[in-house]
């Protein structure tokens, strides 16, 4: 399949963006791509014709997402943590399509998520601060469960600078009070709570202990 095919294709597409923390729309149609996720940048697309690559998409305004994307993507290199990025177009980047469930449809289905994800995550941390870069924005529906293991789908922030500590609450969530709700779906609504919570509050002035409390309290609620 010749690669102008690919790109005329995707010019059918048009994702729109919708503000910082909304996700983007999507308009247009194909029948030779399938949209396979959603972020507040840009949309995922696989080509049916070559379903081992994913495309992603970025909405006009998200271009300079991209070229620093497509820069961390170029510091990170090969690593078994990340998809193996490929290359650009105008307004999209081609990478390896990742098969797997994300943490957050995992504890939406009450699906396991074992405690070597966990450890990979903390690795693919130490390999992205050996690149030089900043790990941040890992949170659930960046984190695919494969096999056993995880792999970090999105690096648009690697180089921003401070910590937006997601990671550190959901590590600490996991090890204190994953036991209580393993195997167990959560309610959509609680893990949306707990989201716009996150995305209201400044990550320097949460209480890790407190924030999963809240989350506890939720659940029970959300139980009966």
């Amino acid at each position: 399949m010749e690669w102008d095919i690919v790109e005329r294709e995707l010019s059918k597409l048009k994702v729109i963006s919708n503000g910082e923390n909304e996700l983007v729309t999507v308009k247009g149609d194909s029948n030779k791509f399938e949209c396979v996720g959603v972020g507040t940048d840009a949309a995922v697309f696989r080509f049916l014709y070559l379903p081992h690559y994913a495309y992603k998409v970025f909405s006009n305004d998200k271009l300079g997402k991209l070229e620093q994307e497509n820069e961390v993507y170029l510091k990170l290199g090969h690593s078994e943590y990340f998809p193996v990025y490929y290359g650009r177009g105008f307004n999209f980047l081609v990478i390896r399509f990742e098969e797997g469930i994300t943490l957050y449809d995992c504890l939406l289905k009450g699906i396991h998520i074992p405690k070597q994800v966990i450890e990979d995550v903390d690795n693919a941390i130490n390999y992205v601060l050996g690149r030089g870069l900043n790990p941040r924005d890992i949170h659930l529906k960046n984190i695919l469960l494969h096999e056993g293991k995880a792999k970090l789908l999105d690096v648009s922030e690697y180089m921003k600078p401070g910590n937006d500590k997601r990671w550190e609450y959901l590590k600490e969530g996991y090890k204190e009070y994953y036991h209580l709700f393993d195997g167990r779906a959560l309610p959509l609504w609680i893990i949306e709570t707990v989201r716009k919570w996150y995305n209201q509050a400044k990550p320097e002035s949460l209480n890790v202990q407190d924030f999963i409390k809240d989350l506890i309290v939720l659940f029970r609620m959300g139980s009966k």
